[in-house]
């Protein structure tokens, strides 16, 4: 089993990193092998909406979210880190969530896999990246696990707060539980079938 913690921070330490890094703490302690990917220095763009993956399943930008979202494929459980920047997720974090596009094919998407989030913020925006990305892993049929949402200002800041990071540690330990059970969702439950306007009649 693998838990893929993926640090949405453009700083390569900070307290995204410490956050995520006691999720993985909690999964190895689970048995778990783990993973943590930083965008920080990476290359991912913003989806175009070519619609080229529909077709092909395969994403023509050619970036690093090529490598990510294979991990993401391999993973059983992926673990969102992020920032609060202007009261919401970080870009580098919608990036991947659009890019994502591309994995929901039938043989090649996320479904039955645990996702889960810690997000740190210095003041406001904590509840709407958080009800962003699960409503994101509602649309993927990523079954949800817990949350940790902290308040912290200079680097580092939140390892002090010993509460936080039991939560985290405990977060990651629910997810290689919650994986464990193996929940699959039925086949016959459309992964595309999430949005309806003009274009869906």
């Amino acid at each position: 089993m693998k838990i893929l913690g993926i640090a949405c921070s453009p700083r390569k330490q900070g307290n995204t990193v410490a956050l995520l890094e006691e999720v993985l703490r909690g999964s190895k302690k689970e048995g778990a092998e783990t993973d943590l990917y930083s965008v920080s220095n990476k290359t991912i763009e913003p989806c175009r909406g070519c619609r080229t993956c529909w077709e092909s399943g395969e994403c023509p930008i050619e970036d690093d979210m090529h490598d990510l979202g294979n991990r993401m494929i391999d993973a059983d459980g992926i673990v969102f880190g992020t920032p609060i920047y202007f009261y919401n997720m970080t870009a580098q974090a919608k990036a991947i969530v659009d890019r994502t596009i591309a994995l929901g094919r039938p043989e090649r998407n996320l479904a039955n896999k645990v996702g889960s989030v810690v997000a740190v913020a210095g003041s406001l925006g904590l509840v709407d990246a958080l009800k962003d990305l699960y409503f994101y892993f509602v649309t993927r049929q990523i079954l949800p696990a817990n949350y940790v949402a902290a308040y912290g200002g200079p680097e580092g800041e939140v390892k002090d707060l010993k509460k936080c990071m039991q939560a985290c540690n405990d977060l990651g330990r629910q997810m290689v539980q919650i994986a464990a059970r193996d929940f699959r969702y039925p086949k016959e439950i459309d992964r595309s079938s999430f949005a309806f306007g003009t274009h869906t009649h």
